[in-house]
C-alpha cells in the first residue's frame, strides 16, 4: 500500500510541479523574448489571427516551456516513485506530449516548430528526466 501511494504522489507531483514550470515560463516569455507588435497573448482569437506575425525566435520560449516543464515533472516522478520509475518519467511525458498536440492543434504554429515540439520537448525530455534522476 506505501508504494503506491508514493507512486501515486509522484504522478500528481510531477504533472503539476511541470506544470508551474512550464506555465512559469510562459508567463515571463514575453519580458525574455518580446511579441511582435500588437500582440495580445491573452486573447486566443487574437492570437491566432496575427500568429503569421511571431518570428523564428518568438518560438523559443514555448519549446523551452515544454521541455523544461515535461523535464522538471519526470524527474520529479522518477524521485519519488517507489517503482517503475521510467514507466510514470515518461507517463508524464505523455501526458505533457497530449497537451502539446492539443496546442498544435489550436495553434496555427509552422510546421518546422510542430515537428520539433512534439518531437523533442515531451518523451525524450521525459527519459532524460529519468536518467538525471537516477
Amino acid at each position: 500500500m506505501k508504494n503506491i501511494l508514493k507512486n501515486i504522489t509522484a504522478w500528481v507531483l510531477g504533472a503539476i510541479v511541470g506544470s508551474l514550470v512550464n506555465m512559469g515560463i510562459i508567463m515571463v516569455s514575453g519580458n525574455v523574448i518580446p511579441l511582435p507588435e500588437g500582440i495580445d497573448p491573452s486573447d486566443m482569437a487574437h492570437l491566432v489571427a496575427n500568429f503569421h506575425l511571431f518570428k523564428p525566435i518568438n518560438f523559443l520560449m514555448p519549446f523551452l516551456a515544454h521541455a523544461l516543464g515535461t523535464l522538471v515533472g519526470a524527474i520529479i516522478a522518477t524521485k519519488i516513485a517507489a517503482t517503475y520509475k521510467l514507466t510514470f518519467a515518461i507517463s508524464i511525458g505523455i501526458l505533457f506530449l497530449l497537451g502539446g498536440i492539443k496546442m498544435t492543434i489550436s495553434l496555427p504554429a509552422p510546421i518546422w516548430f510542430d515537428i520539433t515540439d512534439i518531437g523533442f520537448a515531451y518523451i525524450p525530455m521525459a527519459y532524460l528526466g529519468y536518467r538525471l534522476a537516477k
